[in-house]
């Protein structure tokens, strides 16, 4: 098992050296609370009677929580503990803003989203169903051939690493400010580095952002575009509908992609890209037309 911890450490990213200093550690029985999610992520073990009606619309809100005045909590919407919720933010219905989250000031948050482990900017609009903050994708194989979750918590695995270079801390997901979130949309929070949505950034419904992807600004994200883990983006980046980035790619800023493009390596150049894999638009567009000639010579 201590082999699995090793690769387990290096897929999160840390260095050789610290890699190397896991091979002193024991892994087995303490893997179960390396990998179990802390209850108060979710709210459990909170009592209903720390729990409390919003005046201003009927939600509900746990006593430790901080919410304005002016901040509207609809009926059937709950905040959990030790949440702030800023001024003149409105919370639909069925929303979940989970222990810890913090909400920027004017923010609009629709029906039944759900915000947990993150933190979101001011004047923000997060549509219906769209959930941020959740755990990442990963898993790995053990010895046995049991499928076991990847730690998604830095301080999970902080204690078994005697590095004095890392610190622990929370990782979470984090939303700036001006930011639109289309709805059934999904944000993973992060790993091993905070998950980040730039300011102005504009994201459609259906999107799939992974754990540790850092967006830049004034970024644009249509329609069931899929973001592996790790990526990071520049700013003024603009993706079509159905554009697929694999994981721990580079995009530099002012890219533009065509729609169900996919990139699958560092993109280091400003321009339009398009195709599988995604290349400069013109050698793209050449691909396809001499297929084109191609495939009319073949079927007359």
């Amino acid at each position: 098992m201590a082999l699995q911890l090793r690769r387990l450490a290096a897929a999160l990213g840390y260095p050789p050296q610290q890699v190397r200093a896991l091979s002193q550690l024991g892994f087995g029985a303490c893997y179960s609370s390396i990998a179990s999610s802390d209850s108060s992520d979710y709210g459990v073990g909170t009592k209903p009677q720390d729990f409390q009606s919003w005046p201003n619309g009927g939600g509900s809100f746990h006593k430790s929580a901080s919410i304005d005045p002016t901040a509207f909590v609809e009926f059937g919407a709950v905040v959990h503990s030790k949440s702030v919720v800023g001024e003149h933010v409105c919370i639909g219905s069925g929303a979940v803003i989970g222990p810890g989250v913090s909400v920027g000031q004017s923010t609009k948050i629709g029906y039944n989203v759900s915000l947990s482990n993150c933190t979101i900017g001011d004047s923000c609009i997060i549509h219906n169903g769209a959930c941020i903050g959740q755990d990442g994708f990963g898993f790995m194989v053990d010895e046995h051939g049991n499928m076991l979750k990847k730690p998604q918590k830095w301080k999970d695995l902080i204690v078994f690493l005697p590095c004095s270079s890392l610190h622990p801390k929370m990782l979470n997901a984090r939303i700036g400010n001006c930011v639109e979130i289309g709805a059934n949309t999904c944000i993973d929070r992060g790993s091993w580095r905070d998950t980040v949505v730039g300011d102005h950034s504009k994201i459609d419904n259906l999107v799939q952002i992974g754990h540790n992807v850092v967006i830049g600004e004034n970024c644009m994200l249509c329609g069931q575009v899929g973001i592996a883990g790790s990526v990071t983006v520049g700013d003024y980046v603009t993706m079509g509908g159905r554009v697929a980035v694999r994981d721990h790619v580079s995009i530099v800023s002012k890219v533009r992609l065509a729609a169900t493009s996919f990139v699958t390596r560092d993109i280091k150049e400003p321009g339009d890209y398009g195709g599988f894999p995604a290349v400069p638009i013109r050698e793209w567009r050449r691909q396809v037309a001499i297929h084109s000639r191609t495939s009319t010579k073949r079927n007359p």
